[in-house]
């Protein structure tokens, strides 16, 4: 999960760097006033987003897998303290009964 974080993160630096670069050698449109640096940064946004989608496809799989594992343990897990509180009720409630 790290790993694709940081893959995401360095595929937006980059495109952060060349629109960067586009911007102020005046290949690129500057934004309005004061807002050229968030013009900018959504401008790397918007790039980044659709390259990380398709470069990293196989990365974001690897990731989703992870979670998907972590998620079952943790629901194998409740269920497992769920059974044994039941257990140990049935168990309260039957020597109740006996006495």
């Amino acid at each position: 999960m790290l790993r694709y974080t940081l893959m995401r993160l360095g595929i937006f630096v980059g495109c952060l760097v060349v629109v960067w670069g586009l911007v102020y050698s005046g290949l690129a449109p500057r934004g309005l006033g004061d807002s050229n640096g968030l013009w900018v940064v959504l401008l790397a946004l918007l790039i980044s987003a659709p390259i990380s989608f398709v470069v990293l496809r196989k990365e974001r799989d690897r990731a989703s897998e992870q979670i998907v594992r972590r998620v079952d343990r943790v629901k194998a897990n409740l269920e497992a303290n769920r059974n044994q509180e039941d257990g140990a009720d049935d168990a309260a409630r039957a020597q109740g009964q006996a006495s």
